[in-house]
């Protein structure tokens, strides 16, 4: 039940696909050799055909035939009634189906269109041919020889050769007998007539399971050969046909001498498989068969009974001795897949021994697919015509795939190699429609050659293509085409005037005076070119200079002839070829570059920039260095310069080289570049204070200064240059209260606000100037001095103020709270009883200095990094000083210390944070001081001289500062202090004087002391030299 449920879904399914596809199968049956003009059928009631009114037709209702071209159909349809007729050429079946014998098989096929394409339908009408008994039946041969042993024993059966009827069924082979003789029998010596023979043997029919009958011949007689050893008859054959046919043969039976056994085969039926593509020579069957007998007796003879077909004894062959079977030919499974070969095996006596051997020939893909095409709309010459305007659908041809091989192999698909505006659609098994799928334009392809493309399923799937044309109609509705739109041509430089450089050529979809042609130069064409009005030659009137100007691009026209005329445009672009008649060219005849004197080693100097005005490889600009190849190096293609050595400015201050460039034109051009590089300085100078001259000058500020006035000024000066010499001046300390302001480009001090009372008093202004240099800024601070007061009464005491104030640290502002003298004489006394008791300190300190000195100097220098003790600047220094300030001497030398201060880190996060390094002089007699050298940097240090410093630890409120020693720098750290001449030398970290000793009166010897209080232990003292 499952069965026939899924067989039936399946064949709903089936008609579903066809009805869906507009195709449709129709069955008739034929006798064969019919005469013309016989009335078979009608398509229009036969496929109950109806027009719906509403459905406007494009043509009347048309049955048209389907057929290949070159084809004669053994039927005819009337176009307009649907009738179906025979034609003159009558159908015969045994040629149309050849090796087909059973009923009910031999079809022959058509397809019928059913236009036009609104009611658009395929019919396959399959006529199934009858059988008619138009062939007798016949032996292979008019005379048959059958050898029988004398001592055959009675009713043995020997086989006779069949006979072969091309009709079938009931038309077929129907009975065999031996014919009685007309006349009587003469004797004559050795034979007898035909009665005899007819009496001595019977005939039998035996049918095989295939439905083939093979005769038989039957011994009802003993056999005596010495009484007559040949027997003659007559065999006949005929078939059930209404009249019967019927044909005869001569039998001739020859009685043999005694042959007591028979060759024996070991197998008498042998079924083998060879493939088609089996080469010549492979051994399908070996067949093996004994004889008891001895001597000739027992000798095999091997041959094929004659009963097989013509095919199988051209396509194998079989070895009279050993009995091997071989392919004589070529195998082709679809010429016959099966082959029956019956082998008789005889030892020389009349009755040979019979084995069949079955042969099944096992397919390969060895067939490509066939196509075959019917066409729809009748083609003209092999190409159909298709109009334009044809609607989508449009039914152009039948294709029909097939594969004579089987399963996998004989599976076909059926394709298009490209796209195109056709489809194929499936309608039946192996047949698809070649139709419309978009709609066509005549102006954008005017022709197809659509390729079909039918593939098998094997391995490897084997292919076949078949070319289907197809031409569109146009309708005059056109304008010219260029066969390009964009015309690109080349021409190389300095051609001859009146080269040709193309034919411009337009083709118009239309025909006749529309589609003659003229072409026309655009408005926007240079008048270098010329194009001809008829042949559209293109030609260059003028040499072409690339360098001037290398491609050119206009309009050309296409006019038609029509009224009104149409016309159409394309763009001309010109390609001027270089040749290479231009040399490489640099952007600057010299080339000056200015590198630093640390830039290391295979550093980047600076690029040199070559052009050429030619192009490719006239334009491959090649670069290298005349002289100077061991001091620079260049890369050859990107130009850039390097050093190979490391600069000295010192040393030498330029570098001067040729580079030449190459280009690589076949015939080379080249040119030459001068290249100067200049080595410039590094930022390596801190900023010099000029002014303010000493640490210990200061400048009066009137009360009466107005806020925005500028109460004194400072300067310095940087040896470096550019930015690094670009100076930044600022207040980084002693405006606390933020009473003055500085101009950071001019340095000029200016009264912020307007003084009152509070603010009468000296004021200490810690300035920075520092440089702009890259890639690190360096800077230096300097003290001023501001005393706000009306006047000066007594300069005397601000000079002890401005003394005093030098020994406070830098951290604590100085002028909070000072007292002038017009405010209150007790403070007076109170300095004068601290100056007398500084002096007596002093005589104290100066004692101690000298008997310090006589220490050596290493123990001075351990005992300083073990205990921490506080140095000061050597006093014998200051007197000799003092001395040399009153003879008005200049100074052999400056002595400058640097020591980095570190701010602590206080609890309060109100407190200023101020990193810088005091210069702290220790010999600059201040006559000299405002003397500038410009050309020299003041670096008088004494070799090993060590750094002065002093830790501390302000009580201030003022942020507190850790001095330490400068060497090494830590990164980021130019802070710097400059060190004025001697008088203006303060010391800081002590509340009062230390013991100190001095034995020394070198200039540069460090004095030891200690100072006694709760200060912080410094490290060790590093000294570094500028």
């Amino acid at each position: 039940m499952d069965l026939l449920s899924g067989t039936y879904l399946l064949a709903v399914l089936l008609a579903c696909i066809v009805f869906q596809s507009g195709a449709q199968e129709k069955n008739y049956t034929v006798r064969e050799e019919l005469p013309e003009n016989v009335l078979i059928g009608n398509l229009l009631k036969d496929l109950n055909l109806t027009l719906d009114p509403d459905v406007p037709l494009s043509s009347p209702l048309q049955f048209k035939l389907v057929y290949k071209t070159g084809d004669v159909p053994l039927i005819r349809v009337e176009e307009n009634t649907g009738e179906i007729f025979t034609t003159a050429n009558r159908i015969d079946r045994e040629k149309l189906c050849s090796g087909i014998f059973s009923e009910n098989r031999c079809f022959y096929e058509v397809e019928v269109a059913v236009l036009p394409d609104e009611v658009f339908r395929l019919v396959k009408i399959r006529f199934l041919i009858e059988d008619i008994n138009d062939n007798a039946p016949l032996f292979p041969s008019t005379v048959i020889n059958i050898s029988i042993p004398e001592n055959t024993a009675i009713n043995s059966r020997y086989s006779v050769p069949s006979a072969i009827d091309p009709d079938i069924g009931v038309n077929g082979i129907q009975h065999y007998e031996l014919l009685k003789p007309k006349t009587a029998p003469k004797r004559t010596f050795g034979s007898i007539t035909n009665d005899q023979g007819q009496n001595v043997f019977g005939l039998d029919i035996i049918e095989t399971p295939e439905g083939d009958k093979w005769p038989q011949l039957i011994v009802q007689q003993i056999l005596d050969r010495e009484q007559k050893d040949t027997y003659v008859m007559k065999i006949k054959v005929e078939d059930g046909g209404s009249p019967p046919r019927s044909s005869t043969a001569i039998l001739q039976v020859t009685v043999t001498d005694v042959n007591d056994n028979r060759p024996v085969f070991k197998e008498n039926d042998i079924e083998v498989s060879v493939p088609e593509n089996a080469p010549v020579g492979t051994s399908v069957s070996q067949l093996h068969a004994t004889d008891a007998d001895l001597g000739s007796n027992a000798q095999i003879h091997f041959y094929f009974s004659n009963q097989i077909s013509s095919l199988a004894k051209r396509l194998f062959a079989i070895d009279n001795t050993t009995g091997l079977i071989t392919i004589r030919e070529p195998l082709d499974r679809e010429e016959s897949p099966v082959h029956k070969l019956t082998v008789l095996a005889s030892d020389g006596s009349s009755t040979p021994s019979r084995a069949t051997v079955t042969v099944n020939v096992t397919d390969i893909n060895d067939n490509v697919p066939s196509i075959d095409t019917r066409y729809i709309i009748n083609p003209v010459n092999g190409t159909v015509l298709l109009s334009e305007k044809a609607p989508l659908n449009t039914k152009i041809a039948l294709i029909t795939v097939m594969d004579k091989d089987a399963d996998l192999n004989g599976k076909v698909t059926c394709f298009t190699d490209h796209d195109v505006p056709f489809r194929l659609k499936p309608v039946f098994d192996n047949q698809f429609l070649l139709e419309t799928a978009t709609f066509l334009d005549y102006e954008a392809t005017r022709e197809y050659a659509i390729k079909i493309v039918a593939s098998d399923s094997g391995k490897p799937p084997l292919n076949q293509s078949a070319m289907l044309l197809i031409k569109i109609k146009d309708e005059n509705d056109n304008a010219p085409v260029f066969t390009q739109p964009i015309i690109g041509l080349s021409i190389p430089e300095n051609n001859a005037p009146g080269t040709q450089l193309t034919k411009i050529s337009a083709t118009d979809a239309d025909s006749g005076r529309n589609a003659e042609i003229s072409y026309i130069l655009g408005s926007d064409a240079p008048s270098i070119f010329n194009l001809d009005r008829r042949t559209g030659i293109l030609t260059a009137v003028r040499k072409l200079d690339r360098e001037k100007q290398d491609r050119y691009s206009f309009a050309v026209l296409a006019k038609d002839n029509g009224m009104p005329p149409l016309q159409t445009n394309a763009t001309v672009t010109v390609s001027v070829l270089d040749q290479n008649d231009n040399s490489p060219a640099f952007t600057h005849n010299e080339y000056n570059f200015y590198v630093p004197e640390n830039l290391p080693m295979y550093g980047t100097v600076g690029l040199i920039t070559v052009t050429d005005a030619d192009s490719g490889e006239n334009a491959a600009v090649t670069l290298s260095i005349l002289n100077g190849r061991d001091n620079f190096i260049i890369d050859p293609l990107t130009g850039v310069i390097r050093p190979n050595i490391t600069f000295d400015r010192e040393q030498q201050g330029s570098y001067t080289f040729q580079v030449k460039a190459v280009d690589g034109g076949r015939l080379q051009r080249s040119s030459t570049a001068k290249v100067t590089i200049n080595v410039v300085d590094v930022n390596d100078n801190r900023p010099v204070f000029v002014i303010p001259s000493s640490n210990y000058s200061y400048e009066l500020v009137p009360t009466s200064a107005s806020p925005g006035s500028v109460v004194t000024k400072v300067f310095a000066v940087d040896n470096d240059t550019g930015m690094n010499a670009e100076l930044r001046y600022s207040i980084i300390g002693g405006n606390s209260r933020g009473l003055f302001t500085i101009d950071q480009l001019t340095g000029n001090i200016t009264l912020k606000e307007k003084v009152i009372t509070s603010d009468h008093g000296l004021h200490r202004l810690v300035i920075k100037v520092n440089d702009l240099g890259q890639p690190e800024s360096l800077y230096t601070i300097a003290l001023v001095h501001l005393f706000v007061n009306e006047t000066v009464t007594n300069s005397s005491y601000v000079q002890e103020l401005v003394r005093r104030n030098m020994e406070t640290p830098v951290g604590q502002n100085v002028g909070d709270g000072e007292i002038t003298p017009q405010t209150n004489d007790y403070v007076k006394i109170i300095i004068a009883i601290i100056a007398g008791t500084m002096t007596v300190i002093l005589v104290i300190f100066v004692t101690a200095l000298v008997r310090c000195r006589q220490t050596p100097r290493h123990k001075v220098v351990q005992k300083n990094k073990q205990s921490g003790e506080w140095v000061s600047p050597n006093q014998e220094n200051r007197q000799i000083k003092k001395k040399k300030k009153k003879k008005k001497r200049s100074p052999k030398s400056l002595l400058l210390n640097f020591v980095t201060i570190e701010e602590s880190k206080p609890d309060d996060p109100g407190h200023e944070h101020i990193n810088g390094t005091l210069d702290i002089p220790v010999e600059l007699e201040e006559q000299t001081m405002g003397k500038y050298n410009w050309a020299t940097t003041p670096t008088t240090f004494k070799p090993d001289s060590p750094d002065l410093a002093k830790h501390y630890k302000s009580a201030s409120p003022q942020p507190t500062f850790q001095i330490k020693p400068e060497t090494p720098v830590p990164p980021k750290k130019h802070h710097v202090i400059q060190e004025l001449p001697l008088d203006n030398t303060f010391v800081v970290g002590c509340d009062s004087l230390s013991k100190c000793s001095s034995s020394s009166s070198d200039p540069y010897s460090v004095s030891e002391c200690s100072c006694q209080g709760g200060f912080k232990t410094p490290g060790p003292i590093h000294t570094r030299q500028l």
